[in-house]
């Protein structure tokens, strides 16, 4: 019985605590939802564009760092599957549709069979090697696609912050003045207020600079390994284009998602 009135007794005393806290939140003049509500037309739309970056930087994060996790496992495919198989046409089989390893495969057969015409007047080993850097710059631009927008968002979302704060204490300081009260809890309030648009500011900021310096550093690893591959893959194609060229007419397309993207 004791242990059971204690129970009763503690689950009352959280709900009388709850129930002050949302009362105090309720009554509260301050914190962010009544920034929201007392704010103008321009700081609400500072607000909201810098929930858009944030959230648009969350996403790029989150895509890229999936993207370059399946560059991994394509990688760990193409190191077992790829240089076991008998021709460059049958590992490239091996691979998954979507790895950018038989993008290159591909790609190295295609210029062995294009190697004629004014074509031809190239050396075949220059013209390989440029089909297959070709190639694997446009496998960079695919895995470098977003970061932009993190730096983007880095770089300015602070100063959309400090403009919202400046334009939060404009507001509050003719607020006060046509009102005709200057004690430190009329101002203190409002640019209390008017600063928690630089503190969200650099919160947008800082995940972004991070996410863009993180993703560099595992971009430049990924494309160590396309590099090394390519590598390897021109120096088997010079050992055989004849035969390259003979199986690149049953090789399969080209990805969708590495075709050239215009400019």
């Amino acid at each position: 019985m004791n242990i059971r009135n204690l129970s009763r007794a503690g689950l009352a005393l959280a709900l009388v605590l709850a129930t002050a806290q949302a009362h105090a939140a309720a009554d509260n003049p301050y914190g962010l939802a009544s920034l929201w509500a007392q704010s103008d037309a321009v700081a609400k739309a500072v607000l909201a564009i810098l929930a858009v970056m944030s959230a648009a930087s969350w996403y790029v994060i989150a895509t890229k760092l999936l993207e370059q996790s399946r560059i991994g496992r394509h990688a760990k495919a193409a190191a077992s599957d790829f240089w076991n198989a008998g021709t460059v046409p049958a590992g490239a089989a091996r691979l998954d549709t979507a790895s950018p390893f038989r993008f290159l495969a591909e790609a190295g057969l295609q210029a062995s069979q294009q190697h004629r015409g004014l074509h031809a007047r190239v050396d075949f080993a220059d013209w390989l090697d440029l089909s297959i850097h070709r190639a694997t710059e446009r496998v960079q631009r695919r895995l470098s696609a977003g970061l932009s927008l993190l730096a983007t968002v880095g770089s300015t979302s602070p100063f959309i912050g400090l403009f919202g704060t400046v334009w939060g204490i404009y507001h509050a300081l003719t607020a006060i003045g046509a009102a005709g009260q200057a004690s430190i809890d009329k101002v203190a309030g409002p640019v209390g207020e008017a600063l928690i648009m630089t503190a969200i500011g650099l919160a947008v900021a800082v995940p972004a600079v991070l996410g863009y310096n993180w993703l560099l550093r595992r971009n430049a690893a990924a494309l160590d390994e396309v590099r090394d591959f390519a590598g390897e893959l021109h120096a088997v194609l010079l050992g055989g284009p004849a035969d390259a060229e003979r199986a690149s007419s049953n090789a399969p397309a080209v990805p969708a998602g590495l075709q050239a993207q215009p400019a």
